[in-house]
């Protein structure tokens, strides 16, 4: 059975590994693309029982943000790249969501339609272009725009995104750094001494603690993954929140000399014991992984793991490893995890030449889906 099992009990240790490094930041929490591919319906409440709790969630879209209220969140919704059209602007209003306003149109919709101040779409958040050159206002229309919204009755909360936070010593997060923190000062002086500031994604957590400013934006790091290229996720004691994993469905020998799988890319140097794990690409697992990929297979006898290196090409719903050294009561129906403890996804992704992030969030429908119990 292929299996995608959910630890809530590690989001809610992510989320206070958050609030350790940013203690005086509110979090709002990226639960985008199904919370990063382990569904919103199980993420939520375990942000809601965290100690201490997210302070509010972040997504991409406004069918997301609709999802989460269906779902019973009724903190802090922040839709990161705002309403697309009026009639989007106006159903975050009805629906209590703080947007994003990043150009013209969305700054027009606003001051066309303002919601009442006790609404939640009284603050928006005001993307500044810092470096990112995605999304934002410029230094010449940013602060007309803040004036405008600040005398409609909005709250503002600067905001803008690292192009490089997960290198720390890349020289644009000094010049991103400087342009913020010059612009926040400039419309607290000018605007409004409460603007607030957002600065940090989950690598500017990490790496820039001195700049967290009113809000965090964490993102990979509240499932497990490591948001910076020098240090892991175990360096930065953060728990995977997930384990994907299937199981053998077959043993066989392969002779010396004989190929596996589709373009036989894989020849055996000797007779090797061979197990079928019923996973492939067809479930999330990448089809481009080296030849240095490997999986755990846990015996169900003494409960051990042995990691197994996957030979050959991966299919759409199969792979084969090598478990020429594992014990003999490893057998049919053995449980083999593609990752979470180990190997972590983190490694599957380099193995693939990707990034956790897409792994996890390009996952398919086809693999059953449990939430641990603890």
């Amino acid at each position: 059975m292929r299996t995608i099992t959910i630890k809530p009990a590690a989001i809610t240790h992510n989320v206070a590994e958050v609030k350790k490094r940013a203690p005086t930041a509110k979090v709002l929490a990226m639960v985008k693309a199904n919370a990063y591919g382990h569904g919103v319906a199980a993420v939520l409440p375990a942000l809601k029982q965290a100690k201490p709790q997210a302070d509010g969630i972040g997504v991409a879209t406004l069918i997301e943000a609709l999802e989460a209220r269906q779902l019973g969140w009724d903190k802090t919704i922040g839709l990161i790249e705002g309403a697309f059209t009026a009639d989007e602007w106006q159903l975050a209003i009805e629906h209590d969501i703080s947007c994003v306003i990043h150009h013209e149109p969305q700054l027009t919709w606003a001051l066309e339609n303002t919601p009442p101040t006790t609404s939640a779409t009284s603050v928006v958040w005001l993307k500044y272009n810092t470096g990112m050159n995605r999304l934002g206002f410029n230094d010449q229309t940013l602060i007309p725009a803040a004036k405008r919204l600040h005398e409609a009755g909005y709250q503002l909360v600067l905001t803008t995104h690292f192009a490089n936070a997960d290198d720390c010593a890349h020289p644009l997060n000094a010049i991103q750094i400087q342009r913020f923190n010059d612009m926040l000062q400039t419309l607290k002086e000018t605007v409004s001494s409460d603007v607030k500031g957002s600065l940090c994604n989950s690598a500017g957590i990490v790496n820039f603690p001195e700049h967290h400013h009113d809000w965090v934006r964490p993102g990979i790091m509240l499932y497990g993954s490591t948001p910076v290229i020098d240090k892991s996720a175990r360096d930065l004691d953060l728990q995977p929140a997930m384990e994907f994993s299937a199981q053998i469905i077959a043993l066989q020998t392969v002779n010396a000399g004989d190929g596996i799988g589709y373009g036989s890319r894989w020849t055996a140097m000797q007779d090797t014991k061979t197990a079928l794990v019923s996973i492939g690409y067809g479930d999330g697992y990448p089809r481009v992984v080296s030849d240095n990929a490997y999986v755990s297979v846990i015996d169900a006898i003494n409960h051990q793991s042995y990691p197994c290196a996957v030979v050959g090409r991966v299919a759409m719903d199969m792979i084969v490893i090598d478990v020429s050294t594992v014990p003999e009561s490893v057998a049919l129906d053995s449980k083999v995890i593609l990752w979470g403890d180990a190997p972590h996804v983190d490694e599957v992704a380099a193995h693939a030449e990707t990034i956790s992030y897409e792994l996890l969030c390009r996952l398919s429908a086809r693999p059953n889906r449990t939430i641990a119990k603890s």
